[in-house]
């Protein structure tokens, strides 16, 4: 068998760059593979790559190492391209929900929802859709496997308008699996969980004991009634009213709903998230300068790109529990042209969607809100249309004025029009 080829674009990334390597260097079935690290900005990359030397040497695994600054250095022949670029992420994200604020709107994170993703969608669909032509050109039939944020947008968008096979990854599932567990006084691994709907905006269909597949929503409805109230209340909220699980926490699914704001209008920890950069990079330079071993990063990650990317090369035929995918029927009361998230089945040929039929009415109606929203904010992104970005927002259940809408608006465009452009 060839060895695969595959290139990890924003490999600086504290998020997504040492779970990649974690995974990577402990999947003997991609051994004496090539990893082609791409990052624009150098020191991390340097990083990076300095420290993939050392988990290669410590695993064992033989990797052809390369890194750059220019993907088209790297692209030609690649297998699979990994994604888990952000634009400037903590400094332009911080503006995408105080922002908001300002102008009266009450909303949670300002990520993946609302009019916070709305201009994170604006200024990082563009360099991805450049990356899918570099990928049209340079290795047309690699996969693009995508960690980038906001995932159901950009997933819609590579999917409608480009030619590249694309799925999005996320652990939100085996989040919603973790807090059910503890909810239920069970190990999260004797919990099996499927679930469908959008990024970060799925319900748990089904809930079991993994040796004896005994159903567990019952014993989770009468455990929950009386379990700690701060955990998670309003994820219990939409619980108690629907009779499903959703994930994966409360300020992300409450990004979706236009009374989501009960989740908390705190928004992200920007200060924890730069103390936990600080730790890692520490962690990063004692391996890199051998005060530590590489050999504590060998251990799987939880991640499942690795597993996707092992699973098309082997042909082994793979049950992963979640992935985001353009629905093309999978879900039949949403529309076929959104992105939803549903268990796959990976092998040789490809990627197979798990045909979920009918949702529930309840959560397709809850489902529904956001369909509209996300359709528009990929043609204001694609077209780079600042009257498309506000008619983008009148159809965000988050959005309860249309002043607000156009202020919004205005002021993020001059935030982000570095990085806006019709790619069409």
């Amino acid at each position: 068998m060839s060895k695969a080829k595959i290139v990890f674009i924003g490999a600086g990334s504290m998020s997504f760059g040492i779970p990649t390597f974690k995974d990577l260097f402990t999947t003997r079935e991609l051994a004496q593979s090539t990893l082609s690290l791409v990052d624009i900005d150098e020191q991390n990359l340097e990083r990076m790559y300095q420290l993939a030397l050392k988990m290669n040497e410590a695993s064992g695994m033989e990797l052809k190492i390369e890194k750059t600054v220019n993907r088209r250095d790297v692209l030609q022949g690649a297998d699979y391209v990994v994604n888990s670029l952000a634009i400037e992420r903590c400094e332009l994200w911080r503006k995408d929900f105080q922002v908001p604020l300002k102008y009266g709107i009450k909303h949670c994170l300002g990520e993946n929802g609302g009019p916070g993703a709305l201009f994170f969608g604006m200024r990082t669909i563009p360099l991805i859709m450049e990356i899918c032509k570099d990928m049209e050109e340079l290795c047309p039939d690699a996969w693009f496997l995508n960690f980038s944020n906001p995932e159901s947008r950009i997933v819609l968008a590579v999917n409608q308008y480009t030619k590249i096979k694309c799925i999005g990854l996320c652990h939100g599932i085996f989040m919603a699996q973790e807090d059910v567990s503890k909810v239920l006084g069970r190990k999260k691994e004797s919990v099996e969980v499927s679930a469908a709907g959008m990024n970060h905006f799925q319900w748990l269909l089904s809930i079991r004991d993994r040796e004896s597949g005994e159903d567990l929503y019952e014993e989770l409805r009468e455990k929950e009634k009386s379990y700690d109230s701060r955990f998670q209340p309003f994820t219990r909220k939409m619980f108690r009213a629907v009779g499903i699980w959703p994930t994966c926490s409360d300020d992300h699914l409450g990004e979706y709903l236009p009374y989501g704001y009960e989740a908390g209008m705190e928004g992200y920890d920007f200060d924890q998230d730069e103390q936990d950069r600080i730790r890692m990079k520490k962690d990063v330079r004692e391996v890199i300068g051998g005060e530590a071993g590489a050999e504590k990063w060998l251990v799987k990650s939880g991640e499942k790109a690795m597993e996707v990317i092992t699973a098309l090369h082997t042909g082994r035929r793979t049950y992963i529990p979640s992935a985001v995918v353009y629905n093309g029927g999978a879900i039949t009361n949403l529309p076929e042209d959104v992105a939803v998230e549903i268990p796959i089945i990976v092998d040789k040929d490809g990627v197979h969607k798990v045909h979920i039929g009918k949702l529930p009415q309840n959560i397709c109606s809850l489902l529904s809100l956001q369909v509209g929203a996300q359709q528009m904010a990929v043609r204001a992104a694609m077209y780079g249309d600042k009257e498309m970005a506000y008619q983008a927002l009148l159809a965000d259940p988050v959005i309860n004025s249309t002043d607000a809408a156009r202020n919004i608006v205005d002021e993020l465009w001059e935030v982000n029009k570095a990085y806006i452009k019709s790619t069409l």
